[in-house]
C-alpha cells in the first residue's frame, strides 16, 4: 500500500461567526491560510448532534471530538447519555446507585455530590445534580452534601453565582425535618479536584484536603466565598477561584467520613480519574491522602474501562466499536500517535473509542512529550515544536502507515481568555505546520488537517446586556478540514461532521471502511 497519511488535529481552531477575539483570523498564519486558498478544503460540523450531543446548542469538546474523529460514526455522548438515563430510570436502576442509597440509608449517613456546577454539558449539567439530590431524598437518605467546582470555562468566566444561587435554591426547596442538603466546600475548577493526565497532582491533594477533609479557608456560604476571593483578587474569573469550605459554629459542615457515600457527578472522564483513583485505590502513592475514610464511590460514568476505574458508576459509557485504528490494524497497517501530555489521552484514549490498551502492540505506537507545568498563556507555544519534531522523525523513519497528532496550543492557551496569548499560540501551530508539510513533501505523505472544536476563533462574546466580556469557553463554530498532497482529490458537495473523517481516510487508503460508518468525504 503506497498511500501514507498524517492526520494534524490543530485543537480548539474553527471559524469565528461573530469576529469578537477571532485569534485564528488576527494571527499570522500563512500556510493556513495558503492551504484554505490552493488545497481542496470544506468545514466540519464539530458540535451538538454532530458529535452525540443533545442539541446543536451544546458545545463539542476534545473527548467527543476525538471519539468521532476515530470511530467514523456518532454515538450519544456526555449530557445526553447521562439524560437518557435519567429519564429512563436507568440510573437509578444501577447497582452502584442502589449501592450507594442504601449504604447512607443502612448507616444514616451522608451522600456527597462533588462535581463541576454548570450547565457546560462538556464535564457536568447541574440539572443532573438536581435529578440525583431529588431522588436521594425520596430513596430516604437524610443527609446530602454537595462540593462544588466553579466553572467558568465552558459557561461565561464569571458567572458562578448564577449556579450557586440555582443550587441553593434547590437545597432549600428539598431540605425539611427529612432532608438536610447543604453545599460544603469548592473551588475554581483550575485550582483544584479537577486535573488530568496526572500533569499536576497538587490539585487533586488540595481537592482532597478541601472536599474530604474539610480543611481549608472558611466561610458560611458559597455565594460569601466568591464575593470574597472576588474582592481581594483583582480580574480573577471563576475557574481560578481558591479553595474554600463551608462551617458553622467554626465547624466543616460536611467533611467526608467513615459510612458515607459519594458520587463525583462529572460525565467527562479526562478530569475525574485522578480524583477517581484517591478514592478507589488502596496503593495511592500520588500523595499523602491521611486517614482515607471508608465510603462507597462511584463516578457518573466509568472514565475508563481498562483500568475498570471507577469500580462503581452510574451510567454504561457508549460501547464504541468499529474504529479506525481497529480498521488499520486487520489491515496489519502501522499507526503512529503523539501529542504533549495535555492531549495525549486524545490521540489514544478517545480515538481508540475509550480505551487504553493499543488494539496492537506491534502495529501501533504512542509518543507523550510531557507539557510544561506553568499557566499556558506564559508559554503559548506549549510543546509544537517537540511534537513537529516527532512528528517528522515518524515520516522520515519510514515505519507508519498512518501518523496522527494534536497540537493543544488553540484550546489549552484558549481557555485562559488571554487573546493576545493565543494569537501567539495559534501562529506557533502554523509554524509547526510549515515544518510538518515540507517532510511530507519529501517522505510523499498526504496530510489531512482539522481540529475537534473551535476555541480560540472566539476569545470575546457579548452578554445580555450588550457588553463585551471575555469568552473562554469552546465555540459552537465549524472547524476546517484540508487535504494537502500529491495526489488529485475532490471533496463532494455536502454538510459533513467529524465522523465522515475515519472514512475519508480509509478512502485515502483504498480500503473497504465499516458498514457502520458515516460516508467519505471523497
Amino acid at each position: 500500500m503506497s498511500e501514507k497519511v498524517l492526520l494534524v488535529v490543530m485543537d480548539g481552531v474553527g471559524f469565528s461567526k461573530t469576529g469578537l477575539g477571532d485569534a485564528v483570523s488576527l494571527a499570522n498564519t500563512p500556510v493556513l491560510d495558503r492551504l484554505l486558498k490552493e488545497c481542496p478544503n470544506t468545514r466540519l460540523k464539530a458540535h451538538g448532534t454532530a458529535v452525540g450531543l443533545p442539541s446543536d446548542d451544546d458545545m463539542g469538546n476534545s473527548e467527543v471530538g476525538h471519539n468521532a474523529l476515530g470511530c467514523g460514526q456518532v454515538y450519544s455522548q456526555g449530557a445526553k447519555l447521562v439524560n437518557e438515563s435519567i429519564e429512563s430510570g436507568k440510573i437509578y436502576e444501577s447497582e452502584a446507585w442502589k449501592k450507594l442509597s442504601a449504604n447512607c440509608v443502612e448507616n444514616g449517613s451522608s451522600m456527597h455530590f462533588i462535581g463541576l456546577l454548570s450547565d457546560g454539558n462538556v464535564h457536568s449539567n447541574i440539572s443532573h445534580l438536581f435529578a440525583m439530590l431529588e431522588k436521594a431524598k425520596e430513596c430516604g437518605i437524610k443527609s446530602a452534601r454537595v462540593h462544588i467546582l466553579l466553572d467558568g470555562r465552558d459557561v461565561p468566566a464569571t458567572s458562578a453565582l448564577i449556579y450557586v444561587e440555582q443550587l441553593e435554591a434547590k437545597l432549600a426547596e428539598l431540605s425539611d425535618g427529612s432532608f438536610d442538603a447543604k453545599i460544603a466546600s469548592g473551588g475554581g475548577r483550575m485550582k483544584i479536584t479537577m486535573d488530568r493526565y496526572e500533569a499536576d497532582w497538587n490539585m487533586v491533594k488540595l481537592g482532597w484536603e478541601t472536599h474530604v477533609k474539610g480543611e481549608g479557608r472558611q466561610f458560611a456560604s458559597a455565594k460569601e466565598a466568591v464575593e470574597t476571593y472576588r474582592a481581594e483578587i483583582a480580574g480573577v474569573i471563576d475557574q481560578d477561584l481558591p479553595p474554600f469550605v463551608i462551617a458553622e459554629n467554626g465547624e466543616p459542615v460536611g467533611k467526608i467520613k467513615d459510612g458515607d457515600s459519594v458520587i463525583l457527578f462529572n460525565f467527562r472522564g479526562d478530569r475525574a480519574l485522578e480524583l477517581s483513583m484517591a478514592f478507589d485505590y488502596d496503593d495511592f502513592d500520588k500523595f499523602d491522602r491521611g486517614a482515607k475514610p471508608d465510603v462507597a464511590y462511584a463516578g457518573m460514568l466509568q472514565y475508563d474501562g481498562d483500568l475498570q476505574l471507577p469500580k462503581n458508576y452510574l451510567v454504561n459509557p457508549p460501547e464504541i466499536k468499529d474504529t479506525l485504528s481497529e480498521l488499520l490494524v486487520s489491515h496489519k497497517m502501522t499507526q503512529f500517535a503523539v501529542s504533549e501530555t495535555q492531549k495525549y489521552g486524545h490521540v489514544t484514549y478517545f480515538w481508540n473509542g475509550n480505551r487504553s490498551e493499543k488494539f496492537s502492540e506491534e502495529l501501533e505506537t504512542y509518543m507523550e512529550i510531557p507539557s510544561d507545568r506553568v499557566s499556558f498563556d506564559e508559554r503559548p507555544w506549549m510543546k509544537s515544536a517537540e511534537v513537529t519534531d516527532a512528528v517528522i522523525d515518524a515520516m522520515k523513519g519510514g515505519k507508519y502507515d498512518f501518523i496522527r497528532c494534536n497540537y493543544p496550543n488553540g484550546d489549552m492557551v484558549g481557555h485562559t481568555g488571554s487573546l493576545d496569548a493565543t494569537i501567539v499560540a495559534v501562529e506557533a501551530v502554523d509554524l509547526g505546520l510549515a515544518r510538518v508539510l515540507a517532510a511530507a513533501d519529501e517522505c510523499g505523505f498526504t496530510v489531512l488537517i482539522t481540529a475537534d472544536h473551535g476555541n480560540a476563533d472566539e476569545m470575546l462574546e457579548k452578554n445580555k446586556k450588550g457588553v463585551v466580556q471575555v469568552r473562554t469557553a469552546h465555540s459552537l463554530n465549524a472547524v476546517p478540514f484540508i487535504i494537502y498532497s500529491k495526489n488529485e482529490y475532490h471533496i463532494k458537495d455536502g454538510s459533513f461532521g467529524l465522523a465522515n473523517v475515519a472514512p475519508t481516510v480509509a478512502s485515502i487508503f483504498g480500503i473497504k471502511p465499516f458498514d457502520s460508518w458515516e460516508e467519505s468525504m471523497i
